[in-house]
């Protein structure tokens, strides 16, 4: 199913996007040139405008050249988010570079194996995070690759360089390095998957599939288009109208938490909202009560993360006390969203529109949303339409045949922004791109409208008797009881049924387990029932905000 079959098309937007043939750095470019002295990113009482970012992008893009760094080398960004951040990606994709993500958190063995296998030559890091580096830079054969580190905050060790000597804050204004990029065949990023489900693989994408995901929830966001402006410079216009879309290019506010060095974070939280000229609040860290009092402090008119942001949000006692009259959408992503959270955060918040949108890494970010226009339809529970120049298909695992409406089916997505592949991977990329088409592993249905639900992963669908047990079902139920505060639900295998299901809970305050369970098998069907429930503090998740069911299921080994 592809943008022209759906009912909820936003009025005043064309089904299919013009995007130019430019690298991800032009981006910034024509942002700059537009958006000059606004603020783009605060981070506490640090700012960096449109013209501040560019210039210091622009001075370590040259910085790495000088060092040697360029085409078809790969940085890899070891930070948390922060405004060197910011202006280390743009250095990089000016120097016609590679981006690779890094959490600063990986342990030394993963790390490793991530550097090694991006074929790392240069790594940009913190001094709170230095350690880990400096360990593997040990070992012959990451150290070896690794001729430049570049270091955030501290005192650089021996062989390091500081950053600010590479993008100093009175940076002059001046082009990066000339530099020839096919945007078709030249990688942008190298993104290594959550892992949430097995091992980390390195997505590769190009500059087109970045532009290309970029433009799309630009113009899906902002009721907007891809243009030139003054200078051929990129830029977009906002054609949809103020009552569709009341906060204008230029004038948006958003607090990001999301990680940059996630695929949502990057691209969503980073470089979508500098083209629609919005400025970003950088939070690195994830305080309820502090998020609130940003987003009334700042006027914020949208708020974005994954559903476990939602949830802190919805339970910390500060959120009634808060004038957030200001926000205008709130959206999500990394994950379902339960639809008590929908409800609650509809009530906290009336008339803002709530959107919930469905990705992963393999299709560089987004790939269906909720339309964000006023007078379309927002279907809760569901995440939207294909965006634009999308198709999306739903196939039976097991036969191969293509879902009717109605029916549950692998997710199999073909579109611009779909990945060149795993990188050092022949055989997995052999399984999951098959004729044009990406494989998700998600299982999802269309509505009769073209809507999207994620119904749940293939690899969390349970098997008990023959019959398929979806464990969101269980969890939406779950956490829709007054005692629970979140859920996840996996399988535990049994020789004789094959798998039955588990639930993890965190209660909310005291719970009767024997009371919850039969309140929620009272609502399912015989096969679909709890069999176990163990309380826990917390569901163990990445740092995208997403459930690490491989964790839950060790707990039950």
């Amino acid at each position: 199913m592809n943008s022209g079959t759906v009912k909820g098309w936003p009025t005043g937007l064309p089904r299919s996007l013009d995007y130019p043939e430019v690298p991800v750095g032009e981006l910034l470019r024509g942002a700059s040139q537009r958006f000059g002295e606004r603020i783009a990113i605060r981070h506490g009482t640090d700012v960096l405008t449109y013209s501040s970012l560019w210039q210091r992008s622009c001075a370590f893009a040259r910085a790495l050249a000088d060092h040697g760094v360029g085409s078809g080398q790969t940085v890899t960004l070891h930070l948390p988010n922060c405004l060197e951040y910011a202006i280390a990606y743009y250095g990089v994709m000016l120097a016609g570079a590679t981006f690779c993500p890094a959490n600063p958190l990986l342990p030394k063995a993963p790390l490793s194996k991530q550097l090694s296998d991006a074929g790392t030559v240069a790594v940009v890091t913190h001094a709170g995070a230095i350690t880990p580096v400096e360990s593997v830079l040990g070992e012959p054969e990451v150290g070896e690759a690794v001729r430049l580190v570049v270091m955030v905050g501290g005192e650089p060790g021996p062989g390091q360089v500081a950053f600010d000597s590479c993008a100093p804050s009175d940076s002059p204004a001046s082009e990066p390095p000339a530099v020839d990029i096919d945007v078709r065949r030249d990688l942008a990023h190298i993104s290594y998957t959550g892992g949430t489900t097995g091992l980390s693989k390195g997505v590769e994408l190009t500059h087109r599939n970045v532009v290309c995901n970029v433009l799309q929830y630009v113009a899906w966001n902002h009721g907007a288009v891809p243009a030139t402006g003054e200078s051929d410079v990129v830029t977009v216009d906002q054609v949809g109208s103020e009552t569709d879309w009341p906060v204008r290019l230029g004038n948006g506010v958003l607090i990001n938490l999301t990680p940059w060095f996630h695929a949502m974070g990057c691209i969503g939280s980073l470089t979508v909202p500098l083209v629609a000229g919005v400025t970003v609040i950088l939070h690195d860290r994830f305080d309820p009560a502090t998020y609130l009092a940003d987003a009334e402090r700042w006027r914020v008119t949208s708020m974005s993360g994954a559903p476990a942001m939602f949830a802190a949000l919805l339970a910390e006692p500060d959120i009634g006390k808060r004038d957030l009259g200001s926000v205008r959408a709130l959206s999500s992503g990394g994950g379902p969203l339960p639809h008590e959270h929908i409800r609650l955060l509809s009530e906290r918040l009336p008339g803002v529109v709530v959107c919930e949108g469905y990705g992963l890494t393999e299709a560089t970010m987004g790939v269906a949303s909720n339309p964000t226009a006023r007078s379309s339809t927002q279907k809760l529970g569901t995440v939207g339409v294909p965006v634009f120049d999308t198709e999306v298909r739903l196939m039976d695992p097991s036969t191969g045949r293509e879902c009717g409406q109605g029916e549950a089916g692998e997710v199999q997505v073909r579109g611009p922004q779909v990945m060149v592949g795993y990188r050092n991977r022949p055989e997995e990329n052999a399984e999951s791109l098959v004729d044009g088409w990406l494989r998700t592993g998600d299982m999802g249905k269309f509505d009769s409208d073209g809507y999207l639900m994620i119904v749940d992963r293939l690899k969390d669908m349970l098997i008990y008797k023959g019959y398929n047990v979806y464990p969101r079902e269980i969890e939406e139920l779950l956490i829709a009881h007054p005692s629970v505060r979140a859920a996840a639900v996996v399988g535990r295998p049994n020789a004789s049924v094959g798998e039955f299901p588990v639930a993890f809970v965190v209660p909310a305050g005291h719970i009767d387990v024997d009371k919850v369970t039969a309140h929620v098998n009272a609502q399912l069907l015989p096969y679909k029932r709890i069999r176990e429930v163990v309380v826990v503090d917390q569901i163990p998740v990445s740092a995208a905000g997403k459930v690490l069911k491989r964790d839950l299921r060790d707990q039950l080994r």
